[in-house]
Order: C-alpha cells, then sequence, then structure tokens
C-alpha cells in the first residue's frame, strides 16, 4: 500500500509537471494575480486529475474509444483552449491598451473553474489513466482495492504538490515584474495555450 502510494505521487508530480495548457495557465494566473489564483488553478487541476483517474480505474476508457464521443469531447475540449488562449491574448492586449481595470484580480473560486474546465478538455487521458492502473496492477503495485486507493491519493496530492510548488514561486516573481514584462507573459500563456488547442484538435482529427 505505500509503495502504490509513493507510485501514486510520484506519476501525479510527473503528469502535472510537464508543460501544458494548465502548466502554462497556472503559472500566468500566479504571476500576474498572485499564488492564491495559482494554487487554485493547482487544486482544479489535481481535482480533475483525480477523477479522471478514478473513472480510468472504473473502466470508462471504453467510452472514449466510441467514434462519435471520442470526437465529440476532442473538439469540444480543443475548442476550450482555443478561446481560452484567445481571451488570454486579450487581456494582454487590454493591458497594453490601458484597458484594465484599475485592482482586477482573477477570484480564487473562478480560477478554480476555469482549471476545472481547461483540465477537463482533454478526456483522452481518462484512457491513459486506464492503461497506467493496468501496469500498476501487472506489476502488484496496485492490485487490490487497498492499493488502488492509494495510488489514486498519491495521484491527487502529487498534482497539486507540484502546482503548489509552481505557483508559489511564480507568485513570488510576480511580484517583482513590472507591467510590462506581465503582459509579455500573458501573451505567451495564450499564444501557447491556443497552441495545445490546436495540437488537441489535429490529434483529434488525425485519430478518426
Amino acid at each position: 500500500m505505500f509503495a502504490a502510494l509513493l507510485t501514486g505521487l510520484g506519476l501525479g508530480l510527473f503528469v502535472a509537471a510537464q508543460v501544458g495548457p494548465i502548466w502554462l495557465l497556472c503559472a500566468r494566473s500566479s504571476l500576474r494575480y498572485g499564488t492564491r489564483s495559482g494554487l487554485a488553478i493547482g487544486a482544479g487541476a489535481a481535482t480533475i486529475d483525480f477523477v479522471y483517474a478514478v473513472l480510468g480505474v472504473a473502466g470508462a476508457s471504453q467510452l472514449v474509444q466510441i467514434h462519435a464521443a471520442r470526437l465529440a469531447l476532442g473538439l469540444i475540449g480543443a475548442g476550450f483552449l482555443l478561446v481560452l488562449g484567445c481571451r488570454t491574448l486579450w487581456h494582454a492586449m487590454r493591458v497594453r491598451l490601458g484597458g484594465e481595470a484599475e485592482g482586477e484580480v482573477l477570484m480564487p473560486r473562478d480560477a478554480f473553474r476555469t482549471s476545472l474546465a481547461a483540465t477537463a478538455s482533454n478526456p483522452m487521458t481518462i484512457a491513459s489513466w486506464a492503461a497506467v492502473f493496468s501496469a500498476a496492477s501487472v506489476g502488484h503495485v496496485a492490485d487490490h482495492a487497498s492499493g488502488a486507493a492509494a495510488m489514486l491519493l498519491g495521484i491527487g496530492v502529487g498534482s497539486f504538490a507540484w502546482f503548489a510548488v509552481l505557483s508559489l514561486v511564480t507568485g513570488r516573481l510576480g511580484q517583482r515584474l513590472r507591467t510590462t514584462h506581465l503582459r509579455i507573459a500573458d501573451g505567451l500563456a495564450g499564444i501557447g495555450i491556443a497552441t495545445f488547442g490546436g495540437i488537441l484538435a489535429t490529434r483529434t482529427f488525425r485519430s478518426e
């Protein structure tokens, strides 16, 4: 059981540490709005990672193998990331034009909701988690209920731990940056998130 927990922690950290749309969203939110917003992004991401891992264990991976479901989910997710990326770019433009309201912040509850939707935009990860747990079961790491539960807990904690570190570091950095630097960070994050949306859309079409 302890081995399953450690395995889950490692997997959660590794998955969260990969540079992707949520990584960019967390870093950008912490830079501009502070650590609390970044932590809320991380909490949302960790929640979806945990839920998708549970669904993977429960066998929901068969759903994303259905042609219509895979196409619809992939396009919805890609569309959300494209909109989120464009909104971030528009925010950078607003700041440049002086259109940002004084004291404007992204409240943690709003950051949490945005993170839930953004992380959930790639439901194909359910299949990935299902494969991970199959391998863990074969390796006798999570081949029983208590081991699987410990591994699931580790995934959620590990995912949040990475985003907590990222939020703290970028939140401190954001306090030292000027508006020009934050605008550049917004622009880069927006381009990156939109690019990941385009990649997801392309992969969805190519998988058909």
